[in-house]
C-alpha cells in the first residue's frame, strides 16, 4: 500500500518524484504530496486526490536536487490534504513520508505531551519524535527512534538543516534504493527507479541507509553493511502503456509471450528422452522432495486462487495432499506442522503482509518455504528456502491478469518437477504434459483473436446489479477469480461459487435479473455444470457459457457461448481465465470505471 519516491543528485528532483509517483499510484491513489529544498528550508506541497492534481498545485520551473514524495492508501485518516504525506514536525524541521502502520502511535502521542498535531495520521507521530531527539545528526535521530515504533514502515526523511541527505529505514514494508551514476533513487518497488538505473538495493527489515550525494550507506544494528546489488531485467519501457487504453488490457495481451517465455524458460523438450525441467531458483535436494507428507499453498486474493487450481496441480500429478490456505488464517490459528510439510507462497510483488507473516510463521516451525513470486528480490523471496521466478514483468494494474496466469503455469512445472522426482508420473505422461504446457501460449493467443466477440457479449451485461460465477473443479477457483476481477474493475457486484453449492443457497437469487457464467468445459464433470445451468434456466436465469471449442449442443442452453481450445485438461484453466479477464475489463470500461486504479484497492498490500 501507499508509494513512496525519493531522489537526490544531479538532476531535478521534484520531477523525478512526480513522474515515479505516477508509476506508483497502483499502490494508492486517494491523496499525493512532495517535499523539496526551496529558498533554504523545506517546501511540502500534498493535496487529496491524484498526482496530476498535485502537478497543477505545483509551482512552474520548480527544481531542487533533494526531494521526497508519497501517494497514499489511507489507514489512519480520511483522503485529503491535511492527512497526506509528507508530514512534517511542528518546527518544520524534519519531513518524512510514510508506509505501513504504527500500532502504538497514540501511545506515543501521549508520550510528546503538548505537541501540536496536524493530521489524523499515525505517520505525522514519528516527525515529532524524530524532531524531539534530533540535535543536528539525522541518522542518529532516526536509529534512536525506530526501536520505538511498534508495527511496520518504510521511511523517507529528510531534515531542513541537511539538503544533501535523506535516511530511509525499513520494517514490515517495502523498500528499494536505486544506484545510479550520479543520483540515488527510492522508491517502494523498483518500477520508479527503472528510468534512472536498473541497479537495485532491496533493504531488509531493521536496515537503514543513508542517501547522499557521495553514494549508498546501508547500515544494520548501527554497523555499516555491504550493498547487495541486484540487477533487474525489466525495462522502464515494459512499466508504460504502449499505446494501449489501459495497463489492464495491454497486460492481458501480453499474457501469450510471457506465458510462452516462462514455459520454455524452465522446459526443454528433446525429440529423445526425458523432459528437462529447469528448477533454477530452487535449491532443494531430491530427496527432500521425495519425504514430503503434505504441501500447503498460502496467498490472498488472485493468488489464492491460482493456489486453487496448483492444489489440483499437485495432488494429481505428484501425488501430495495439497492443501491452499488463506496466508492470514494460517498464520494466525496456529496450524499444525513439522519439517516433512512443504509450504508454497504464491504473490506477485513479493511483499503481500499476510503472506509474508505465513511464510515467517512456517520457517519458525521448520518447514521449507518455496515462493512463486514475480517480483526479483523482494522480500518474500529473499526469506524463502526457494524461489520460481515468473518474470512476467511489471503488472501495474491493480487487477491481476497476466500474473495469475502464470502463477498456475509456474505451478504447474513445480508439480511436474516433484512428480518426476518422487515417480508418480512415467516419461510418457511427463512429455505430453510438458507438449501441453508448451502450448499454452498459442491457445491464449486465439482466445485474444476472439476480443471483439467477448466484448460484444459483455456489452448485453453492462447495467447488471449482480452476477454468479459458477464452476466445478479447477472451474470453481476460476469462478471464483472471475468474480473477483469483476467487482474489482467494475463496482458490480459479483460471487464465485462451487457450483455443486448452488442448490445449498445461492439458487434462490435466480431470476431474470442474475446473469451466470458457467465454467463449462468438457471433462468428467461437465455434465453435472449442464445440470446446473438447466437449473438457472429454468428459474429464468441468463446464461454465459466458458465452452470447449467441440461443443455444439450448450448453444441450445446458453444465451451466451464463449469457446476455448480445450484439449489440454487441468491446463485449461489458464486458457480459460482470459475470456474472464476481457469480460470484466469490457464491461468496467463502457461503465466508465477507472480500471487501473479501482476505487479503495491498491496493488500491493504490505499491510495487514
Amino acid at each position: 500500500m501507499c508509494g513512496i519516491v525519493g531522489f537526490i543528485g544531479k538532476g531535478n528532483a521534484v520531477a523525478a518524484v512526480l513522474d515515479g509517483l505516477e508509476t506508483l499510484e497502483y499502490r494508492g491513489y486517494d491523496s499525493a504530496g512532495t517535499a523539496f529544498f526551496s529558498n533554504g528550508g523545506i517546501e511540502v506541497v500534498k493535496t487529496k486526490g491524484r498526482v496530476a492534481d498535485l502537478r497543477e498545485k505545483l509551482p512552474e520551473g520548480i527544481s531542487s536536487e533533494l526531494a521526497i514524495g508519497h501517494t497514499r492508501w489511507a489507514t489512519h485518516g480520511a483522503p485529503n490534504d491535511v492527512n497526506a504525506h509528507p508530514h512534517a514536525s511542528a518546527d518544520g524541521s524534519i519531513v518524512l513520508v510514510h508506509n505501513g502502520i504504527i500500532d502504538n502511535f497514540a501511545e506515543l502521542r501521549l508520550s510528546l505531551g503538548d505537541c501540536k498535531f496536524k493530521s489524523e495520521t499515525d505517520s505525522e507521530v514519528v516527525a515529532h519524535l524524530i524532531a524531539s531527539v534530533y540535535t543536528g545528526n539525522l541518522l542518529a535521530a532516526v536509529e534512536a527512534v525506530l526501536p520505538r515504533l511498534d508495527g511496520t514502515y518504510a521511511l523517507c526523511v529528510m531534515s531542513k538543516d541537511n539538503p544533501e541527505r535523506m535516511v530511509c529505514a525499513r520494517k514490515g514494508s517495502p523498500l528499494a534504493i536505486g544506484v545510479a551514476d550520479e543520483a540515488i533513487v527510492v522508491g517502494s518497488d523498483a518500477v520508479p527507479i527503472l528510468p534512472h538505473t536498473n541497479k537495485v538495493v532491496f533493504l531488509d527489515d531493521g536496515q537503514v541507509a543513508v542517501c547522499d550525494k557521495t553514494g549508498l550507506t546501508v547500515r544494520e544494528n548501527g554497523k555499516v553493511i555491504e550493498n547487495n546489488i541486484t540487477e533487474i531485467d525489466w525495462s522502464a519501457e515494459a512499466a508504460q502503456k504502449g499505446g494501449y487504453k489501459h495497463f489492464m488490457l495491454k497486460e492481458i495481451y501480453e499474457q501469450p509471450q510471457g506465458l510462452t517465455d516462462l514455459v520454455h524458460q524452465r522446459i526443454l523438450l528433446p525429440k529423445n528422452g526425458e523432459p528437462v525441467l529447469n528448477m533454477s531458483g530452487i535449491d532443494i535436494d531430491d530427496e527432500y522432495f521425495r519425504g514430503v507428507s503434505r504441501i500447503v499453498l498460502v496467498a490472498q486474493g488472485t493468488a489464492y486462487h491460482a493456489g486453487m487450481v496448483g492444489r489440483n496441480l499437485i495432488e494429481r500429478t505428484a501425488v501430495i495432499p495439497s492443501y491452499a490456505e488463506y496466508a492470514a488464517d494460517f498464520h494466525y490459528r496456529d496450524p499444525i506442522l513439522d519439517p516433512s510439510v512443504l509450504v508454497i507462497a504464491i504473490t506477485q510483488s513479493g511483499e503481500t503482509m499476510d503472506t509474508l507473516q505465513a511464510v515467517r510463521s512456517a520457517r519458525e516451525k521448520g518447514c521449507k518455504v518455496i515462493s512463486v513470486v514475480n517480483t526479483v528480490g523482494s522480500t518474500i523471496a529473499r526469506e524463502s528456502d526457494g524461489v520460481f521466478y515468473m518474470h512476467c514483468g511489471p503488472e501495474i494494474g491493480v487487477a491481476s491478469t497476466k500474473a495469475f496466469t502464470a502463477m498456475i503455469a509456474s505451478l504447474y512445472i513445480l508439480s511436474l518437477h516433484m512428480a518426476q522426482v518422487r515417480g508418480t508420473i512415467d516419461e510418457h505422461e511427463l512429455r505430453r504434459r510438458s507438449q501441453d504446457l508448451l502450448q499454452v501460449g498459442p491457445r491464449v493467443e486465439a482466445v485474444l483473436a476472439t476480443a471483439n466477440y467477448i466484448r460484444q457479449i459483455a456489452m448485453r451485461y453492462v447495467n447488471a446489479g449482480n452476477f454468479l460465477f459458477l464452476g466445478r473443479g479447477t472451474g470453481w477457483p476460476l469462478a471464483m477469480e472471475g468474480a473477483l476481477k469483476l467487482k474489482e474493475v467494475s463496482y458490480i457486484h459479483a460471487e464465485g461459487y462451487d457450483a455443486a453449492e448452488m442448490k445449498h443457497g445461492p439458487i434462490a437469487l435466480i431470476d431474470e435479473n442474475m446473469p451466470c457464467l458457467f465454467i463449462a468445459l468438457k471433462g468428467r464433470r461437465y455434465d453435472k455444470v449442464i445440470s446446473n445451468i438447466q437449473e438457472v434456466k429454468a428459474r429464468g436465469g441468463k446464461v454465459i457459457a466458458i465452452a470447449s471449442h467441440d461443443d455444439d449442443a450448450i448453444h441450445e442452453l446458453a444465451d451466451d457461448v464463449i469457446y476455448i481450445r480445450a484439449e489440454s485438461g487441468i491446463m485449461n484453466s489458464i486458457v480459460c481465465a482470459v475470456p474472464l479477464q476481457l469480460l470484466a475489463y469490457y464491461i468496467a470500461d463502457t461503465r466508465g470505471c477507472d480500471v487501473d486504479k479501482p476505487k479503495n484497492l491498491a496493488k500491493s498490500v504490505t499491510v495487514e
